[in-house]
């Protein structure tokens, strides 16, 4: 199914279970099958009695791939978030973010904060505050026709991910030029809902969780032992402790 939302670009999801909505916002260079179908969550949250819903990101998937830096905004980016859960009926949503998804999610929270029940960031945690570095420099390696096999692994890994999801690689080059903003300590202590952090304890790209946690006023968090960024994605704990979370933030809202 598609919605077409901000600059007429076209939003592909899935809807899967009933229950509770959920909505599952995917990474950088992903989509909504890789992030969430193949590594169970959409099955985690179907048996846990949540409604998964899954959308590729704009520039990623089967959504519109423009190629222009100024429609990657996180801000455009999490109005797609919105405008699909309005499109939906409902209300507000359970929402999981991972890497860039979780920063659409934070951003979401600040600018829709009624849209949103509860988040999971996952896959980014202190560098949502601080910033990752070499945003031009993978910029450029995925656009070049061949990559300079002199940059770093950190860049060489981004192109390799692209070419493993068959991405368009100009559009990438677009979002990462626009969507990775850093958000001020200041605004995240705005977020009034619940916030379970979560991240690998060996991911470089998310940085420490318990920063990020401090600087939300209702945040946890979850470190995932062993795990790197690309391997605490389908982490059966994570899944287990997000599910955990979200029944205690349904239990301490009450009866409907």
């Amino acid at each position: 199914m598609q919605l077409t939302s901000a600059n007429n670009v076209l939003i592909d999801y899935e809807v899967w279970g009933k229950g509770p909505p959920v909505l599952l916002i995917h990474g950088f260079a992903s989509n909504a099958r890789v992030n969430w179908i193949d590594t169970g969550w959409v099955k985690t949250l179907n048996q846990a009695g949540y409604q998964a819903i899954t959308f590729d990101n704009r520039g990623h998937g089967r959504s519109s791939k423009p190629h222009e830096p100024q429609l990657y905004t996180a801000e455009l980016m999490a109005e797609d978030a919105k405008r699909l859960i309005q499109h939906l009926g409902r209300a507000a949503a359970f929402v999981i973010g991972y890497s860039m998804g979780a920063r659409i999610a934070a951003v979401l929270m600040l600018r829709h904060p009624t849209f949103v029940t509860a988040a999971v960031l996952g896959g980014l945690a202190a560098n949502l505050i601080h910033g990752l570095g070499h945003t031009e420099e993978i910029a450029r390696i995925l656009e070049a026709d061949q990559p300079d096999p002199r940059a770093g692994k950190q860049v060489l890994d981004y192109r390799k991910f692209a070419q493993q999801t068959g991405s368009d690689r100009k559009a990438l080059a677009a979002c990462m030029r626009a969507s990775r903003q850093e958000i001020l300590e200041r605004d995240l202590l705005r977020i009034n809902v619940p916030v379970l952090v979560v991240a690998g304890s060996e991911d470089a790209t998310a940085g420490p969780v318990q920063p990020l946690v401090k600087a939300l006023a209702k945040g946890e968090g979850l470190v995932l032992p062993g795990r790197d960024h690309m391997k605490a994605v389908g982490d059966r704990t994570f899944k287990e402790e997000t599910i955990k979370f979200f029944d205690r933030v349904r239990a301490s809202e009450g009866p409907h």
